[in-house]
């Protein structure tokens, strides 16, 4: 049983596809998603966005339109924290990540009829509208578990664990400039390794889109809500960052022995949570 006393719910409720807000946080927190977040901060205070306050489980509202469930404002706010006594600034852009989000899914799943085409169209010219104004995302989401490669950006003395408004958490945050550079790397080791080339392309993406930010930046990885379902043991214990750091410099030396050793710990860690994702 989770620590919060609460039990998974896996099936479907068909009250989910009514319109207006839901205010269960137990649905929602299982029917809908837990969330983990990889984000760029930006250096400044964000000059006229207004920082965004986030809820407890227990205050947010989860809304419908028929089809699509979110619970975060539309609003042109952002996420503001200070960093080694400097203030840093993540704007959320809700509305910019759904319509990436659904244009992604879409094109991975074109035989699931998520949208018409005729939407999808419509949804392309809204995403050219927002890069026409130089507006791109700052926030990473993965439902129900971390994926490995964003491990890849952190060391492992970055881990922080903090308290959050349902139970502590646990995040990593370091400069952007090192964070391009271990992914870089990542890549160049699994690389020379012969590992296929749809694993190595997934750390490029994310090198990619790290590259895209300004020097200066900070980021962030965030368990958010994904950490509502391990205990606490499980976040105190969490070395994940250091366990995949381990694999990589074992198989950079030659050890593939010591690298397997390192992957199997925090694959193991991960692979329940990751199935989730498929089985939701």
């Amino acid at each position: 049983m989770p620590r919060n006393g609460r039990v998974p719910c896996r099936g479907f409720d068909s009250s989910w596809a009514a319109p207006g807000p839901y205010r269960d946080p137990l649905r929602y927190h299982r029917l809908v998603i837990s969330t983990a977040y990889l984000r760029v901060y930006l250096a400044g205070d964000g000059g006229e966005l207004v920082p965004y306050v986030e809820s407890g489980a227990d205050e947010r509202v989860v809304r419908s339109d028929g089809r699509f469930v979110w619970d975060e404002p539309m609003t042109e706010d952002a996420f503001v924290t200070t960093w080694n006594g400097a203030p840093y600034v993540c704007p959320r852009y809700t509305r910019l990540r759904m319509v990436e989000g659904v244009l992604a899914f879409s094109g991975s799943f074109p035989k699931i009829p998520l949208v018409t085409e005729d939407e999808r169209e419509a949804l392309k010219d809204e995403l050219a509208v927002h890069r026409a104004a130089d507006r791109r995302s700052h926030i990473l989401a993965s439902a129900w578990h971390i994926p490995l490669r964003w491990f890849g950006a952190f060391g492992p003395t970055e881990r922080e664990i903090y308290d959050r408004a349902d139970g502590i958490g646990i995040r990593y945050r370091t400069a952007l400039g090192e964070a391009v550079d271990r992914v870089g790397w990542a890549v160049r080791v699994l690389d020379g390794a012969g590992f296929p080339s749809p694993v190595i392309e997934q750390i490029r993406d994310l090198e990619r889109w790290l590259a895209e930010f300004p020097a200066g930046s900070m980021l962030e990885l965030d368990y958010a809500t994904v950490a509502d379902d391990l205990t606490d043991g499980d976040l105190t214990f969490d070395e994940s960052a250091a366990d995949v750091r381990e694999s990589l410099e074992a198989l950079e030396r030659g050890d593939g022995a010591a690298s397997r050793s390192a992957y199997k710990r925090v694959a193991r860690r991960w692979a329940g949570r990751q199935a989730l994702t498929f089985i939701n």
